[in-house]
């Protein structure tokens, strides 16, 4: 018999292993939210009741461990992110569709209709802004939580810093999620609000989910810059050089190179088209591969374990 929220929530987790850890957190966080809510409401109500009778009266209503982990495999199974890649019955089948159904050329130029790779290429660009907002806004909270720490006002400001930190977590999972295809958390941490504020504030500054938070809002700056940096480099040298015969041919734009002009013959264009349909198929498998890249970061840092 269940004896208490915790008992519960240890049975939960351990009948979702093997789950994403993403659905694992949603469906805990889901379960002690409507667990400890409904145990207030009922022992508000009734003051004679026992904690162990009450609980367990509200999960004959809710649900055994079990039954919730059945349920939300299920849900995982039919909505999953729009972006996901889809899955295979075993690695094997798979690598045989792949060989007889595909060939090198369709899986190569086929990446400008994967909509993994536009959605990588295009995080992978909108991560400058939001590395520089991220940054910007840890840095200022932390020097001012620093700052104002000896103030009265200087724990209470600490401890809505660290929340907004949270819900733009949530946020940057939800992004991450669109455009990425990797499967983040879709609700807010619970926390009890029959807790005292200092004991809240506690938590949330000893948990290391914060800080992991933290450091991934700082690391996005650079890391940000870099991929903006040079995906747009590689896009750039990729549709001038598709684009090359229409400037030179019908606007008598010539290639500078070292500040001299060169016209190239028609054999030369030719190559360079050739080289910017390569170079920006290449850059999409590398958006597409970095993407992921930065998904499996994001739900390291991002995701409880």
């Amino acid at each position: 018999m269940i004896q208490s929220i915790d008992d519960y929530l240890a049975q939960l987790k351990k009948e979702l292993s093997g789950c994403d850890r993403a659905t694992i957190q949603d469906a805990l966080s889901d379960a002690e939210e409507y667990l400890r809510t409904a145990l207030n409401s009922v022992t508000s109500n009734d003051a004679t009741i026992s904690e162990a009778d009450a609980l367990c009266q509200i999960i004959e209503k809710y649900g055994m461990p079990k039954e919730i982990a059945t349920a939300y495999r299920e849900i995982e199974r039919r909505i999953t992110p729009t972006l996901a890649q889809p899955s295979y019955p075993s690695e094997p089948e798979r690598t045989r569709k792949a060989k007889d159904e595909r060939s090198f050329l369709n899986r190569f130029f086929g990446v400008f209709a994967d909509p993994i790779a536009w959605g990588s290429f295009l995080y992978l660009l909108f991560s400058l802004a939001t590395g520089i907002l991220y940054f910007t806004w840890v840095v200022t909270g932390i020097s001012l939580s620093a700052g104002l720490i000896i103030l009265i006002i200087g724990l209470p400001f600490t401890g809505l810093f660290i929340l907004s930190v949270r819900g733009i977590s949530l946020v940057e999972g939800r992004i991450v999620e669109a455009l990425l295809g990797i499967r983040m958390p879709r609700r807010p941490q619970f926390h009890q609000r029959n807790m005292g504020l200092w004991s809240r504030f506690k938590n949330i500054i000893f948990d290391k989910h914060t800080w992991f938070s933290i450091v991934y809002m700082i690391i996005q700056l650079p890391l940000g810059t870099l991929y903006f940096s040079v995906f747009i480099t590689l896009i750039a040298l990729s549709l001038s050089g598709i684009a090359m015969p229409i400037l030179q041919l019908g606007y008598d734009i010539p290639v500078n190179i070292n500040d001299a002009s060169y016209y190239l013959d028609g054999w030369m264009l030719f190559l360079v088209v050739i080289a910017g349909i390569l170079l920006a198929t290449v850059t999409m498998h590398l958006a597409k591969y970095v993407g992921q890249v930065h998904g499996a970061l994001a739900k390291a840092l991002l995701v409880r374990s």
